[in-house]
């Protein structure tokens, strides 16, 4: 479970082997159910998970009650609300599981306790930080430049083995559109191929 976690980090940072060992012991395994929510609107998140196994979503719900997906996490990506996890203030997202799945899950007081007894991690930090701001910000910028098919391509060329494993309507929140126009765009390119 945690060498997916422990490969990882490498990607981002190098660790000794005890710093590993010693960042790894702070997180808790959590086995989740398929419809599970990890969160729900005005709660406080406690957790910052790293997926071993499964697939999330994390939405909020507008004024008309409309799903609107933020981002998808699947094995060996990440899944918070940043803003609820660092401020503590109540959340405006729901975390929920697409399918069963397990987390390692780190509270903010040990990755505070993480930052200072292990300098490294505050760098690895920042850096998955970034990285997350320049994905969400290029997705900023598909959402109001490219078409909805254009946004569709992209995604299921991006990311073909999560296309596959979400319903219209999930992806459609995801892309800002009705499922039903998903569907008359998915019928559209088929049709051309």
């Amino acid at each position: 479970m945690f060498d997916l976690l422990k490969k990882n980090i490498a990607k981002h940072t190098a660790l000794s082997d005890d710093e590993m060992e010693h960042f790894c012991r702070l997180f808790h395994p959590q086995t989740v159910k398929r419809k599970q929510l990890l969160l729900r609107e005005g709660d406080v998140c406690k957790f910052e998970g790293f997926v071993t196994s499964g697939l999330f979503r994390v939405y909020h719900l507008d004024s008309n009650g409309s799903e609107q997906t933020l981002y998808f996490a699947t094995e060996s990506w990440w899944v918070t609300d940043i803003d609820s996890f660092t401020t503590q203030r109540p959340s405006q997202l729901f975390i929920e599981s697409l399918q069963d799945g397990q987390l390692l899950m780190i509270s903010a007081q040990d990755k505070e306790y993480a930052y200072e007894h292990i300098p490294k991690i505050e760098k690895l930090f920042r850096v998955m930080t970034q990285k997350t701001h320049a994905a969400m910000q290029r997705r900023m910028i598909d959402m109001l430049s490219k078409t909805a098919d254009k946004r569709y391509q992209d995604f299921t060329e991006r990311y073909p083995e999560l296309a596959c494993r979400l319903t219209n309507l999930q992806l459609a929140a995801y892309l800002g559109i009705s499922h039903e126009f998903l569907s008359k765009i998915r019928k559209k390119i088929a049709r051309s191929t």
